[in-house]
């Protein structure tokens, strides 16, 4: 007798297991991330996405800037004068905005949904299209779905820019309680972290074979990893050495007394970006976001106090 599965497993075995990026950003990123954030969020040119996805061995890249499908086209533009990445498909998604600053990926779009939508309209959109969506890093500090993750496709329950871990441990338990479908996901800002986090698609490599068999979960994590502090640094380098006005902006609107102190302590940092003191203070913050993750993510603490920007607040969580 032939088991109930047969047909299913010996479809999975005829087609290809694509080793795909799910989760990465490049320089057209810049400019959409949200009023409320850094103009500059990303430092990957497009030859440098490319050539970094070919030598991890990907068959699939989904480049998911902030609030845009730009990048995408423009990759394809680059492909078809360097045949070197003939084998690599690239394709659409975009990570939205929703209205409480929360993200949503979506996959396989024609053209982009804009930012400041609820998540449920931002859902309906992507069904219009016939696209799927994935709650990236759903219990991260600041931009995180959390328990309304559920109503997305898939769920990433690893990222590898969560360097506060208890967020991905978080994601983890609620995956294995509401019984998900899962992903991981490079949430990639620098060149180094493309493909730091990988996914095994068992699809045909072309889009509409790959969005139905993520619709279908025929789909598992392949490879995890964290960042590594230096490339924390790389990417915060990136953002505040372009971004003066941006932070004199931020400071004077939501810390207007604290101007003198931030001023500071930019200097400083731009005296040495490299420096002892400033790794220093990378691997404190690093430790910081630790203990005030826990505290959010695992002792009952308000997980809207980022969105507040009210440090003293914060200061509290710490100690």
């Amino acid at each position: 007798m032939i088991p109930n599965n047969y047909y299913v497993l010996k479809f999975m075995y005829i087609m290809e297991s694509l080793n795909a990026e799910l989760h990465c950003h490049n320089i057209f990123s810049n400019g959409h991330v949200g009023s409320l954030e850094p103009i500059y969020d990303c430092n990957v040119t497009i030859s440098q996405q490319l050539e970094q996805a070919y030598i991890a061995g990907l068959d699939v890249l989904f480049v998911t800037n902030h609030n845009t499908i730009d990048g995408y086209k423009q990759i394809l533009e680059y492909k078809k004068n360097h045949r070197k990445f003939d084998m690599l498909n690239v394709y659409p998604a975009e990570e939205v905005t929703t209205d409480n600053e929360s993200h949503v990926l979506v996959y396989g779009i024609n053209h982009a949904i804009k930012p400041g939508l609820s998540l449920h309209e931002i859902l309906d959109e992507a069904k219009k299209q016939d696209a799927v969506t994935i709650a990236p890093h759903p219990f991260s500090l600041m931009d995180a779905l959390r328990e309304d993750s559920i109503y997305c496709d898939l769920f990433e329950v690893f990222n590898s820019s969560n360097v506060d871990v208890y967020s991905n441990i978080k994601a983890q338990k609620f995956a294995e309680e509401k019984n998900l479908s899962v992903i991981a996901g490079s949430d990639s800002h620098v060149k180094s972290t493309i493909a730091r986090c990988t996914n095994l698609i068992h699809s045909e490599n072309k889009l509409d074979s790959i969005i139905h068999a993520m619709k279908h979960n025929r789909i598992k994590i392949n490879t995890i990893e964290y960042v590594q502090p230096h490339e924390v640094l790389e990417h915060i380098r990136y953002k505040i050495e372009n971004s003066k006005d941006y932070i004199d902006w931020y400071v004077s609107e939501f810390y207007p007394r604290s101007g003198l102190a931030f001023s500071l302590l930019y200097k400083l940092y731009m005296s040495s970006p490299e420096g002892i003191l400033c790794k220093a203070l990378c691997r404190l913050s690093i430790n910081t976001l630790k203990r005030i993750s826990r505290k959010i993510n695992f002792e009952g603490y308000n997980p809207s106090i980022f969105r507040e920007r009210n440090i003293g607040t914060i200061a509290k969580m710490v100690f």
